[in-house]
């Protein structure tokens, strides 16, 4: 058992959860809570840590586990009532040019500058959900490792694809040479959303909490689109608006129709 918190593989474990550039190193990261414990890929899975009173009430996974005091894993867990088991998983790498040769329509989903974690978290489950291709996002998103993004993926962080960029307008670039029409969630977009035709290859911009698109990724749209707004309501939360535009597309490629009228 180990029993202090200078143990390398605890002040490594601990590391992780705090720093991208720990994570980046170990070319891992760390996932807390049983259920999320449950879902990691055997391919992906490197180890298991457990707590000592986690054991004592879950005997099944005595012998897959490396058991840790109790004291010991409440001081290098990132959430405030641990449940006892965290494990270190192995993270997975694409690359645009393979992510745009998964699928023959692809819808993708593409992120500029997302700060909050949760947000992140939260469009990747969705994008699981919609049945998105995959996530493009540049250098200044948060890191998808980090381990509140982690929690608020339910485990779709496992199963969904995504790649990071150096530069946007390039990897838009990409996109529109291979027939992939670029969508922008904007403000000054003529139509509604679900006015549009997302059945055919797709992708969908969203930007920063604040500041939304930049102009240079705006300028790259093929077609801006917006949201109905009533009252004094100017927007809407990222996470929300791209699960609004997401979820039209999955609703036209299901149903094979768009609405044409407000």
């Amino acid at each position: 058992m180990i029993t202090s918190s200078s143990n390398p593989q605890m002040k490594q474990a601990a590391a992780m959860l705090k720093k991208a550039k720990a994570r980046n190193d170990a070319d891992a990261y760390i996932v807390e809570g049983i259920r999320m414990v449950r879902e990691i890929p055997k391919a992906q899975l490197l180890r298991v840590y457990a707590s000592e009173s986690f054991l004592k009430e879950h005997t099944e996974m005595v012998s897959a586990a490396e058991c840790v005091s109790d004291k010991v894993f409440k001081e290098i867990s990132d959430t405030k009532t641990p449940q006892g088991i965290m494990a270190v998983v192995r993270q997975e790498h694409y690359t645009l040019e393979k992510m745009m040769r998964m699928d023959k329509n692809p819808l993708f989903l593409m992120l500029e500058s997302i700060q909050d974690p949760g947000n992140l978290g939260t469009m990747l489950r969705m994008a699981e959900g919609a049945g998105a291709t995959g996530i493009i996002m540049n250098r200044s998103t948060v890191d998808i490792y980090n381990p509140k993004v982690v929690r608020s993926t339910m485990g779709s962080v496992f199963r969904v694809p995504f790649v990071y960029v150096d530069d946007m307008t390039e990897a838009a670039k990409q996109l529109q040479s291979a027939g992939i029409h670029l969508y922008a969630a904007h403000l000054k977009g003529e139509n509604y959303y679900f006015q549009e035709d997302f059945r055919s290859s797709a992708a969908v911009m969203i930007g920063n909490e604040a500041a939304g698109l930049s102009d240079e990724l705006s300028a790259m749209a093929d077609t801006y689109i917006k949201i109905p707004m009533a009252g004094q309501v100017e927007s809407l939360n990222a996470a929300m608006a791209a699960t609004i535009l997401m979820y039209e597309a999955r609703r036209q490629r299901m149903s094979g129709e768009i609405k044409l009228q407000p």
